[in-house]
């Protein structure tokens, strides 16, 4: 898992074929709640690069998903969202995480 640290969340997507990002902000404190448990899926799918976007900070990445609240999590597969959710339940976010990186 690394942290973004330039507005350039479609170059990530477009070279990986899986990514999944925590859409954060460092006010956020279910977003400070959901970090270790994103970095333990990080841990168990090293398939797929796991990233952390502070929405605040970078306008052009959080674009990519619908992010109209925090923490948003979404998958991307292939370069397209393949599905996002806003969450603060580690179940919702596995099964986020299970839809892209299981074959």
């Amino acid at each position: 898992m690394r942290e973004l640290t330039n507005d350039n969340l479609a170059e990530v997507v477009a070279e990986n074929e899986t990514v999944v990002v925590q859409y954060m902000a460092g006010w956020c404190g279910n977003c400070r709640v959901m970090k270790p448990k994103f970095k333990k899926l990080a841990a168990e799918n090293e398939d797929a690069t796991f990233l952390l976007v502070d929405a605040e900070k970078y306008p052009e990445s959080r674009k990519l998903a619908k992010v109209d609240n925090l923490p948003t999590f979404a998958a991307f597969k292939n370069g397209e969202l393949v599905n996002q959710v806003q969450t603060n339940k580690f179940e919702l976010l596995k099964d986020l995480v299970n839809e892209v990186t299981s074959n």
